[in-house]
Order: C-alpha cells, then structure tokens, then sequence
C-alpha cells in the first residue's frame, strides 16, 4: 500500500463539513476509526498487532521481549478542528518507511515497531500526551481517572465506553525498557525549514511549556440595568489578561495565548458570575517561561483586585525543557548525511510531542518535514507532496541505519 493510498483512507475521518478541519478527540467514533485503520495496516504487513495496557496501539516485527527495539510513530488524534497532517503525517510516513525497508531488502538486526500514542493533543480531558505520559509513569492512574471533557464525562468512563479498561492504565517501565530508540517525524509547526530551503529537519529540543487555568470569579447581574461603577465584571479582568499576555510575551521572545474560555451563566444580557481562561506558554528556557506566566498572573491580579473580582490561577500541566538524546539525535544526522547533498538542519520547537515525554525514560529524537506556511492545529495546516515523499525517505534512511546497528 502506498503513501498516497494510506493518506486517502485516513483523509476523511472525523473531518468536518463545515470547517474543513478535524475532531478526531480521544475515544471518540473518529478515534475508533483512526484505531481501526491503524489495526488494518498492521495487519496486512503481517505484523504483530497489540494495544497495550494505556491505549496505545502497537505494530511489531521481531519479539519485542529481545530488547534494543528501535520504533517510529506518532498519533492519530487531533486539535478542534485541527490540520490534516499533525500527527497523522508521522504514522502513515512510519507505514511507508517500513515498506520501503521491505522494498530495499532491508534485514532486520532488531525488533522494529510502529506505535500511534492516543490522546496526545488533549482536545477532550485538557491534557497533552496522556497515552505517554501514562506509559512513562509521568501521569499516575489516579490522576487520569480525575480526568474530565467538557460534557462532565470522566476518561474511566470514556474508555470503558470504548471498550477499554480504565483500572488497567498505569506506568508501564517494562514495555519502554523494550526500546533502544524512537524516532517520531512530524510536521514542522513554524516555517523555519521553509525560510531555509530545507524539506527535512532533525529536532535539538522542546521549550519547556504548560497549560493554567485562570478562575476570574464575579458577580452576576443584569447587562440592561446594572451601573457601570456597580459591576463586578469578571470578563474585564480576563480580557486585560490577555492583553497582558501578549505584552509579556513579546518582552521576552516567548510565546502566550489564551485559546479558551468558559463563561457563566453565559446570557448575552447576563454580566458574567465567572469567567474561565486557559493559558498556553513556551519559551526557549525555563528563566523566560516563569517570567512570562509570572508578569501575567500578577496583571492578572490587578485587574482582578481593581474590578473587585477573585481570582485563582492554577497550572494544569507542565513540561520541561527536553534536549533529545544528543548521540541519537548526531546518529540521524550523520546518516542522513551520508553520501548525500542533503543538508540537515537542527530546530529547536515550542511544539509538545510524545517523543519529548519519552525522553525522559528512552533515547528519542524527531524528524521534521517542511510546512510550507508554518500553520498548523489550523484546517490550513499543509505540506509539499515531495517534502512528504522526502520525509518518508529520510525516515526509512534512519531506521534502516538504526535497525541493523
């Protein structure tokens, strides 16, 4: 089965109608679909198909009890309304890799695997790389099972739903001992290989990045009779907050969006009894991330404080800064160098992804493919056909490197 042919079959799941873009949101009908394509092209390579105990799905070649495994991947799950190629792009680019190994006559040396992480955006319980995270003992199942969608839906109850065992999830030190390296490709999110020329890049580090929450609490009243000077509106804090953010950001060369809001009661004649803001931020160190959330939580307060409204700020996730393993990182370099033109930019990203959470328990490292307009978590999101073509390419040349070293 070609690139082209996998591409196609995942194309329309969980696409919308009306904005072109995706919902493919953790066990959801659309992830049940996305699973089961997985599933069909393990299986129709003949490989060893397993989930394991978080969801996660697993296609083998070679036992994997034998150790030193090397494996390649990524996920199947979206953003709202997210692009086509976040995520997506890395599992069918792993297909492809394996079936250009086979055409070339690669031997394997070492068990092989192709993983698809679930839930690694969080667009449904709020928190990224939850399949990993689980796997890696960085999220403990208790607190996954607190875990909650915006419907009141628990993630226990979400996965037995889906017929999955929620008592079961839990750190899984056996199975990531199984792995020598894993090598996730993704789309690049941002336009440096772009600026540079290059289609493929090799990742040097994430900037450490979380997620708050800020609970702007107010009092409700009428939008048609109420003072001005007698509100306690909670929706002018917020909205100087995010303001605020901005300013912060652009001070310190970072990165700080306010993406999503809830507001009670949520009339449009009502002033609000609470507004809810989530806080995204990143920066290239830690240094300039706390300096960020921090100027904004103190402007944050201040406006609160003016307005006669309470606040509570609490940080929902939290990822440091992850430097990917410098000799498997220098070993993808090397080998895509070799006898070639090619030149292999190293980038560094704000971006989250499961590769940085399993760095801290296996070696890994990222491939990056050219986004030719830098959008991404957008409907817009893109990428050459040719840059794909190169990233699958690039990625058999890795693993074909990896697996009989």
């Amino acid at each position: 089965m070609t690139f082209h042919s996998m591409w196609a079959q995942l194309l329309p799941i969980g696409r919308s109608r009306d904005s072109g873009g995706y919902r493919r949101f953790a066990w959801s009908g659309a992830d049940a679909d996305c699973r089961a394509w997985f599933e069909e092209q393990a299986e129709t390579r003949g490989l060893a198909y397993e989930v394991d105990r978080n969801g996660n799905q697993w296609a083998w070649l070679g036992d994997p009890a034998a150790g030193d495994a090397v494996v390649t991947g990524s996920h199947l799950d979206s953003v709202p309304d997210g692009g086509a190629f976040d995520g997506p792009l890395g599992v069918v680019s792993s297909f492809a890799a394996y079936d250009e190994l086979r055409a070339r006559g690669v031997e394997f040396a070492k068990p092989f695997a192709i993983v698809n992480f679930g839930d690694e955006e969080g667009a449904r319980f709020g928190l990224a790389c939850v399949g990993s995270r689980l796997t890696s003992g960085q999220l403990t199942r208790e607190q996954a099972h607190r875990l909650t969608d915006a419907d009141g839906v628990t993630l226990p109850r979400a996965m037995e739903a889906a017929g999955y065992d929620p008592d079961a999830i839990g750190a899984d030190p056996e199975r990531l001992g199984r792995i020598g390296a894993f090598v996730e490709l993704h789309v690049e999110q941002g336009r440096a290989l772009d600026l540079s020329g290059d289609p493929v890049g090799v990742a040097g580090a994430i900037w450490p990045h979380g997620r708050w929450r800020f609970d702007f609490r107010g009092e409700a009243n009428h939008a048609g009779t109420t003072r001005l000077g007698d509100r306690h509106d909670p929706m002018l804090s917020y909205a100087e907050t995010v303001l605020a953010a901005r300013r912060e950001a652009e001070r310190a060369g970072a990165v700080a969006t306010f993406g999503k809001i809830a507001v009670e009661p949520g009339g449009v004649n009502a002033i609000p009894s609470r507004v809810r803001g989530w806080l995204d931020s990143r920066a290239a160190d830690q240094e300039r991330l706390d300096t960020v959330v921090g100027g904004i939580e103190k402007a944050a307060r201040a406006h609160a404080d003016s307005q006669g409204v309470e606040l509570d700020v609490v940080r929902e996730s939290f990822t440091p800064v992850v430097e990917f393993d410098h000799a498997l990182r220098d070993e993808l370099a090397r080998i895509l160098g070799k006898d070639t033109d090619l030149t292999v930019p190293v980038l560094g990203t704000g971006a989250g992804h499961d590769a940085g959470i399993l760095a801290a328990s296996i070696p890994t490292a990222m491939l990056f493919v050219r986004n030719p307009t830098g959008v991404s978590h957008s409907p817009a999101e893109r990428a050459a056909e040719d840059d794909c073509l190169a990233g699958v390419s690039a990625l058999a040349d890795v693993l074909e490197g990896l697996v009989g070293r």
